[in-house]
């Protein structure tokens, strides 16, 4: 029995051989559409018709010194059309915009050396606009123990963070230090967001089948897989970017081996994607280091309308609805 007819028997127990197996399906095969109809079974099983939109605010666009060849604002090639810092109050004022709409979780993205007292100050501000069911999440630089608490503290449920593709060799970030922040999101009670990023042309599948299955002995409740967005001006332009199908295909195997207990995400937003289990969005405003747009909401990122259009083409809905 090969992987694909394991999973189609309901057999998720995958090797690392047999994750490998089925990101070598070729896309838009036979096989590429059976493996989308397992993951989005298996999706519609856990999540039912209940869909996600996550908002985040990117609020500084400033040159990063881990200098990501992926990313927009690294320092020794910052790309964007503009630098600035919003204020605690330019933040609270585009919260209560965004939350003319509907979304769940609400997040707030810095660069990587952005002061962290500042940004506990700036956790405590929004924290009061938020509705009792949003969760506050924390997209930030690599950190300790000890301000893993102290964000908790501010009102943070959790945070979003990774071991990127190629870490320490696309980036500036220690390997070692990026696992010790994830050990202390734990240990500290936040809940943890993890994604397989950013995906590129040249990370071969035994390269992503290990980042899968770091995701998969983390036990996270939200997941994701995203592909590199060639953005001009930055080190890996030239590499170009998957196709929607590839991350298709990446996102159905993620789903399949990491059973995430509350929502699968693709980003940046695909419609493709919702046919293989993808039931959460992010909508975007700020700084996105996809974009050289410094306000990403006037070109690539998505607002809560847009996305929540998008999931519920494929039958997922708020529970406002």
């Amino acid at each position: 029995m090969n992987a694909l007819q394991k999973i189609k028997s309901t057999d998720f127990h995958l090797s690392e051989y047999e994750i490998v197996d089925l990101l070598r399906i070729e896309v838009l095969s036979k096989e590429f559409f059976e493996l989308l109809a397992v993951s989005n079974d298996r999706s519609r099983q856990k999540f039912g018709n209940r869909g996600y939109v996550f908002t985040q605010i990117g609020i500084n666009a400033e040159p990063c010194p881990i200098n990501c060849k992926f990313c927009s604002m690294g320092a020794a090639h910052y790309s964007m059309d503009s630098q600035w810092e919003k204020t605690a109050g330019e933040i609270c004022s585009q919260l209560n915009w965004l939350q003319e709409g509907y979304f769940d979780d609400f997040f707030l993205m810095t660069t990587a050396d952005y002061p962290q007292d500042k940004f506990l100050s700036v956790g405590k501000a929004v924290k009061p606009l938020l509705r009792k069911d949003q969760r506050l999440v924390a997209n930030i630089g690599d950190f300790d123990l000890q301000t893993a608490l102290q964000l908790k503290e501010a009102g943070f449920t959790g945070a979003y963070h990774i071991n990127r593709l190629r870490e320490g060799i696309d980036t500036m970030a220690d390997p070692q230090e990026r696992e010790a922040t994830l050990r202390a999101i734990q240990e500290a009670g936040l809940e943890l967001y993890y994604c397989i990023e950013p995906i590129g042309p040249e990370h071969s599948y035994e390269e992503i089948t290990a980042e899968i299955l770091r995701a998969k002995e983390l036990n996270i409740g939200v997941m994701a897989a995203m592909r590199r967005t060639a953005v001009k001006g930055t080190p890996l332009y030239e590499q170009g970017q998957i196709s929607a199908p590839e991350l298709t295909k990446i996102v159905a195997v993620t789903n399949l081996v990491v059973d995430p207990s509350r929502a699968m995400n693709v980003h940046e937003p695909i419609q493709a994607a919702l046919m293989a289990g993808v039931n959460q969005l992010y909508a975007e405003v700020g700084a996105n280091p996809h974009d050289t747009d410094s306000h990403t909401e006037q070109n690539r990122g998505f607002t809560p309308a847009a996305a929540w259009n998008m999931l519920r083409e494929f039958g997922y809905l708020p529970p406002v609805d």
